[in-house]
This record gives C-alpha cells, sequence and structure tokens, in this order.
C-alpha cells in the first residue's frame, strides 16, 4: 500500500510573500550585474561573485514555492 505524504507548511503567507519578493529582487540584481560585468568586459573571474545573488535569489523562490 502507498503511503500518502502530506506537507504542512511551516511559514504563513506573508512570510513566503517575503521571501518570492527577496527571491526576485536578488535574481533582478544578478541579472543586472551579469549585463554590466560582461558590458564593460570584466575578467571572466569576477563572474563568479555572481553565484551569491543567484543562489539567494533561487533559493527565495523555492523556499517560498515550497512553503518552507
Amino acid at each position: 500500500m502507498r503511503e500518502e505524504v502530506v506537507c504542512i507548511p511551516n511559514i504563513g503567507p506573508k512570510e513566503r510573500r517575503k521571501r518570492l519578493t527577496g527571491g526576485i529582487v536578488a535574481l533582478v540584481v544578478g541579472g543586472v550585474l551579469a549585463l554590466v560585468l560582461i558590458l564593460s568586459g570584466q575578467a571572466v573571474w569576477t563572474r563568479l561573485l555572481l553565484f551569491l545573488p543567484f543562489y539567494g535569489g533561487f533559493v527565495g523562490v523555492f523556499q517560498a514555492r515550497e512553503k518552507t
């Protein structure tokens, strides 16, 4: 017999909205920074710093989506 998994959210709608907004802002900031770094001809290794805003953005969006 298959066991049904029940997901109980541990954050409320207000906190989910904050995490989603923060995640989207971080992704936009990462995109703008990427564009600036590419257009200004910066070294490729400097683009590794973009990991931070993109990581934060994806974590925020996924947490809001999964309600965790």
